[in-house]
């Protein structure tokens, strides 16, 4: 029996893993996502804005001389009072935009107008309406006759950082982000959506195309229904498993050797503080979210287990739901037939997802608990609550209740498996494939 199988899953596996579009997807997954992480850094450490004129019409007479204070926080905004009529500045080729500033702008500063010949720039607004307020705001404080209003609401003015400390198991003390924590869960749950929806449907149209071609009556002629069906199964899942494993080793190679040369300067020596504990937040040049989150991603360490818990339930959810597929495909004769009875695959797999995004919010509560056991959706549950550190046990105690499924899935998909291959010209309903599953 397990050289039949160990065939199988030889040719299942031979004849993905050669394809050059599983070559190509498995190298550029990883380089697409650390550019897409990289990409905000490397913008504003290498952007160049380019010079703009920008001629300003200011009727109320105290908003431009703000503006060409604060020109200096952005490079490329070059700043011109001029008198002449809107009309004319708007037709003058010297100017890239137009500003017009009302002269009740203190009491209605809706009605400043900016006239660009080119797209809008979120920079450039932002700073327009920053000086705008800012002067607006300071004009109309000027009416209650407070000496030093302006200071006074600086000095109570407050901005809170809350620095989360988890402690740990022996007592120490360990630097967390929420918001980091929910990212990676997301991104492990996405992950193992697209696995879970790919390879199962993989599964399902490899056993559809071979029962069409007459290839499964001459297969099941010296090889076991259940012997076919777990060869397909495990084969194709073996192809999901070496991508994770060589995502996860590209992964640890640019963790080690590329982050560090794409860092910003300062950052790898906040994080090493950081890490040891001595990182006052308060002076951090750096956003705490975002020394966190390149602090996990320069781990190594942190990454490999990441990965390990991936692979586990990616390989428990595949075996469960490819049970599934396969039972599917066996009872039709064509996708199309298959694509009513795969609703009953790929709904659980979509309220996984979305259970999966929402207990992210909060991973210690009951109901997250009890789904991240339920076999139906405690892959992608248990992924999203991983990052938060829960405690190890809730991990593998839902792995055993998933593979110890998977065992119970196989077993009912297999009676199903063993009459469907043999039908044809006839669609199946449920009615159909549970009268099937009772055979004995």
């Amino acid at each position: 029996m397990s050289s039949n199988i160990g065939i199988i899953i030889s040719r299942e596996v031979r004849e993905r893993v050669v394809k050059k579009s599983f070559i190509i997807t498995t190298l550029l997954t990883p380089l697409i996502m650390v550019l897409l992480w990289a990409a905000p850094v490397l913008i504003m450490e290498f952007s160049t804005p380019s010079d703009k004129n920008m001629a300003v019409i200011d009727e109320s007479g105290i908003i431009f001389p703000e503006l060409v204070k604060n020109a200096d926080d952005m490079s490329y905004l070059t700043l011109s009072h001029t008198d002449m009529p809107l009309d004319s500045a708007l037709h003058d080729d010297r100017y890239d935009a137009v500003l017009f500033i009302n002269s009740d702008v203190v009491s209605n500063p809706q009605n400043v107008m900016l006239y660009t010949h080119e797209s809008g720039s979120m920079e450039v607004e932002g700073l327009l309406n920053r000086v705008i307020s800012k002067t607006v705001e300071d004009r109309r404080l000027e009416k209650y006759n407070i000496d030093n209003l302006s200071e006074i609401l600086d000095e109570i003015s407050v901005n809170t950082s809350i620095r989360t400390l988890r402690i740990t198991d022996d007592g120490s003390e360990k630097d967390v982000s929420s918001m980091t924590s929910f990212m990676l869960g997301l991104g492990m749950t996405f992950i193992l959506y697209m696995f879970l929806l790919i390879y199962g449907q993989m599964v399902m149209t490899s056993i559809i195309e071979e029962k069409n071609n007459r290839v499964l009556e001459l297969v099941v002629s010296s090889v076991k229904p259940l012997q076919l069906m777990l060869g397909k199964i495990i084969g194709v899942g073996l192809v999901a498993v070496i991508q994770i494993v060589l995502w996860c080793a590209l992964m640890c190679l640019v963790s080690a050797f590329l982050m560090p040369i794409i860092m910003p300067a300062g950052m790898s020596e906040e994080i090493a503080l950081m890490n040891s504990g001595s990182l006052d937040m308060a002076t951090s040049a750096f956003d705490p979210d975002i020394l966190k989150a390149v602090a996990l991603f320069s781990s190594v360490g942190y990454l490999l287990k990441l990965f390990m818990y991936l692979t586990l339930f990616l390989i428990g959810g595949f075996l469960f739901y490819a049970a599934i597929f396969a039972a599917i495909g066996s009872s039709v004769d064509n996708v199309q037939d298959a694509s009513q009875l795969q609703t009953f695959a790929i709904m659980p797999i979509l309220v996984a997802l979305v259970f999966g995004l929402s207990v992210g919010n909060d991973p210690n509560t009951t109901i997250a608990l009890w789904l991240s056991m339920i076999p139906f959706t405690s892959p992608m549950v248990m992924l999203s609550r991983i990052p938060f550190d829960i405690p190890s046990w809730q991990i593998w105690v839902s792995l055993v209740i998933l593979y110890v499924s998977f065992v119970g899935m196989t077993w009912i998909a297999a009676k199903i498996y063993r009459v469907g291959i043999f039908m044809y010209g006839k669609k199946p309903n449920i009615k159909d494939l549970i009268r099937w599953a009772r055979y004995k």
